[in-house]
């Protein structure tokens, strides 16, 4: 691979929105790992912005950088509010969400059963990029319950382009609407990887991103033979240090990669920080904690780490240095 070939694009690899885990302090754990991968909220929905606690949902921290705004919804007029939101508060990109399959995104109209409506899109697409003048990028799936025919993803990608957007995530499976829960829907429809390299043939001069069971480096390779970024998801998550590499290896960055304890040492001022300005009764340490658990995976002693990283009674005390005895504990296991 060419370190260098693909380092003047910015989405060239990406953690992708999850529910419930890239929140803003996994986002940071995730930024001390890699420096240049693109990072994503959790989905936020423009009802929790035209009518919620805007700070609360829109708060991130500013070493996230590069960091993208996923949107839930499908009014155009309230995405083009919420855009400018996001836009407001510092945001890189704005990203619609048009893959979700959950029953509740379901019943406010939004998320995966929005690709049959591509003129729908097309307009909040169109509603943002008029409120906006950062990216507005769409996330998708390549087809809803039994459609699969590539006919009907092309089409719908065709018709948003229409409305300027350039930029297409494409979670490489259908969507279920009906009968599987969303973790089903993440792995059961079966990964159709060649939908997505057809897509950039037929649109080559779009930003095309592959979404779907991405794990390694070797895999990553071979998807950017064909298009233009990976998103790596749940591994990003459970795994997190397959990324230390991604800075050298993908953006020709020189800079050597942190080792597992310099993140760790490196979060504990935030976390202090973090707890000094939201604690205890806003913040526990445990939820910043939380996404960590997996950044030992694959070593020796990594179940010790997890357990001291895990014991309440520890977390209790509020002491961001249990990283540090987490770590040793693991050494002593090892």
């Amino acid at each position: 691979m060419n370190e260098k070939k693909h380092s003047k694009n910015k989405r060239l690899l990406s953690v992708a929105p999850m529910m419930d885990w890239s929140d803003r302090h996994c986002r940071t754990f995730h930024r001390h790992i890699s420096k240049h991968t693109w990072l994503y909220t959790e989905m936020v929905t423009t009802g929790a912005l035209v009518y919620g606690d805007v700070e609360r949902h829109l708060r991130f921290n500013e070493e996230e950088h590069p960091v993208a705004l996923q949107l839930g919804g499908s009014d155009p007029a309230d995405l083009a509010t919420s855009a400018k939101l996001g836009e407001k508060w510092g945001y890189d990109e704005i990203n619609l969400n048009c893959g979700c399959p959950s029953e509740r995104v379901q019943k406010g109209a939004f998320g995966a059963c929005l690709m049959a409506e591509p003129q729908l899109v097309a307009d909040c697409v169109k509603a943002m990029r008029d409120a906006v003048s950062i990216d507005v990028t769409v996330k998708h799936r390549i087809g809803i319950d039994d459609e699969q025919s590539y006919d009907f993803v092309r089409d719908f990608v065709g018709k948003v382009a229409e409305a300027g957007c350039t930029t297409f995530i494409v979670h490489a499976r259908n969507a279920i609407l009906k009968g599987l829960s969303p973790k089903e829907n993440r792995e059961i429809p079966p990964l159709k990887y060649e939908y997505a390299y057809q897509l950039k043939r037929d649109f080559p001069d779009f930003e095309i991103i592959i979404n779907g069971g991405i794990k390694t480096e070797a895999e990553i390779d071979e998807h950017l033979k064909h298009l233009d970024g990976a998103m790596l998801g749940r591994e990003a998550y459970h795994n997190p240090f397959v990324m230390a590499n991604f800075d050298q290896r993908y953006y020709g960055d020189t800079t050597e990669p942190k080792t597992r304890e310099q993140v760790l040492e490196a979060m504990i001022p935030y976390i202090q920080a973090q707890l000094d300005q939201y604690g205890p009764l806003g913040l526990k340490l445990n939820s910043i904690t939380r996404h960590m658990l997996g950044i030992m995976t694959g070593l020796p002693g990594a179940r010790a780490f997890r357990q001291t990283l895990s014991d309440s009674k520890k977390l209790a005390l509020g002491d961001a240095n249990l990283l540090l005895e987490a770590a040793a504990r693991l050494r002593i296991t090892a």
